[in-house]
């Protein structure tokens, strides 16, 4: 049982991991092609940097949620926790 739930977590984990990668891989693509439009087009402003920086801001948290803040330390788990211990305790 016990091991299992360690390959659920672990099947969890790699899957937030693949998914931020193809979200990384999609923004340089896309990125990339955006700031040859803006050179070619209207080279004297540089408005590839308001998306750029944009859907960097959000790439951002995504890597920190998959990085940083996941585990079973994270603060969702430790709700979880308490929820799971009320459920049983019969509290509400």
């Amino acid at each position: 049982m016990e091991n299992q739930d360690a390959y659920q977590r672990a099947k969890k984990r790699v899957k937030a991991k693949l998914g931020f990668y193809i979200h990384l891989a999609v923004y340089m693509f896309v990125n990339t092609a955006v700031i040859v439009i803006n050179l070619s087009t209207s080279p004297e402003y540089f408005w590839f940097i308001w998306p750029l920086l944009g859907w960097g801001i959000g790439l951002f948290f995504h890597g920190m949620d998959v990085f940083v803040f996941s585990g079973d330390s994270s603060v969702m788990e430790k709700m979880i926790e308490k929820e799971m211990k009320k459920e049983t305790s019969g509290e509400q």
